[in-house]
């Protein structure tokens, strides 16, 4: 039970993620770093290990991986991860599509990692850029027309994602919902053909729907559910300077199950003695997905397109030699210059055959 007694027993700092003389912190805590908590003092790097079986990280570089919609403009996103809550897929598309889609298992969240174009909506055409976020309603019939070849990270719950619940900072921070961009009606008129392919994505699908009519033919909207475009250049992150944030501090929306995060450029911790990268932890209750955008940490490059998947109970982290830089390399670098996009998980994430295959932990 959660209690405001917070024991003390052994050798520990006086502060939490700070002054360690030589012990490595690792967290135990229930919620996702939100509920019960015990930082255990240890005298060795605890992801040392050597695992066998299904539990154990992965990581991948997406860029090696062949999502069918990469080579076939009438291909689909290859899938990566998938749970009772959610799957997340990958695309990389240079060709329009010649179809129309609706999810219609839950909401989509699409990541733009690379590439910039177009896509057709039900509710009006949405434009994307690199960093971009699209939000797509279940079941909101779409199309991408990519300018460039186009990278996607694709969340699809099971549930609606929705904006986190305002905390003490109010409703527009870390995500201001005004920065948004959405789109305006414009109804497609037919093109000639003789009818418009519409495909149906869900368990046991797909299934094929055939319009003679234009299916994007809407002429105006209302309410408060449509798709929209964020990009993370308007994120307000959130930070301290006297210790490490955690990571639930940078959530950006969440569904049943399912918590995306973003974790992007910001002024480095600056009292002396703070551990300035993320704490050794196991997250007991949570799949992670880490997904490498770009930049760089205290130096060394970030290898844009890198996906890590940690399963909950199994220790992951930096590793020691990059804590040991951060802290003699404390007067040449003052922020954190990652862009990483993470997804946590309540309930296990299973790797597809394709994402086991081009594990470089197995090579």
């Amino acid at each position: 039970m959660e209690s405001f007694v917070h024991l003390r027993k052994g050798r520990t700092p006086q502060r939490m993620h700070a002054d360690l003389d030589g012990l490595k912190d690792d967290e135990l805590g229930r919620g996702g770093f939100t509920g019960r908590t015990a930082t255990l003092y240890r005298s060795n790097d605890p992801t040392a290990f050597r695992a066998v079986g299904p539990l154990r990280p992965v990581d991948v570089l997406t860029s090696e991986l062949k999502p069918a919609d990469a080579t076939d403009a009438a291909g689909d996103p290859l899938l990566l991860f998938s749970n009772p809550d959610c799957r997340i897929l990958l695309s990389r598309r240079s060709q329009e599509m010649p179809y129309y889609v609706r999810y219609v298992d839950g909401d989509l969240l699409c990541f733009v990692h690379t590439g910039s174009g177009r896509l057709e909506t039900e509710f009006g055409a949405l434009s994307y850029r690199v960093g971009d976020w699209i939000y797509l309603p279940k079941a909101c019939t779409w199309r991408q027309l990519p300018d460039a070849e186009t990278t996607l990270l694709m969340v699809q719950a099971t549930d609606e994602f929705r904006v986190p619940p305002p905390g003490y900072l109010g409703r527009h921070f870390p995500f201001d919902p005004s920065q948004a961009t959405i789109p305006d009606p414009a109804p497609l008129e037919s093109d000639g053909r003789d009818e418009y392919e519409v495909r149906l994505v869900h368990e046991g699908g797909p299934t094929t729907l055939y319009y003679r009519h234009h299916p994007l033919d809407v002429e105006g909207w209302q309410g408060d559910n449509f798709p929209f475009t964020f990009n993370i250049d308007q994120y307000n992150v959130i930070t301290s300077a006297r210790v490490h944030l955690p990571p639930t501090v940078h959530l950006f929306m969440q569904a049943t199950g399912v918590y995306v995060m973003n974790f992007l450029p910001r002024p480095a911790e600056s009292v002396p003695g703070t551990e300035r990268l993320p704490w050794y932890h196991r997250n007991v209750d949570y799949d992670e997905i880490a997904f490498f955008h770009g930049g760089s940490l205290f130096g060394i490059a970030m290898p844009p397109g890198l996906l890590s998947h940690a399963p909950q109970g199994v220790h992951h982290g930096a590793p020691e030699k990059a804590r040991e830089r951060a802290r003699r390399k404390w007067d040449d670098y003052d922020s954190v210059d990652w862009q990483v996009i993470a997804v946590d998980t309540r309930r296990r994430l299973v790797p597809s055959a394709e994402v086991l295959a081009n594990d470089l932990g197995q090579h």
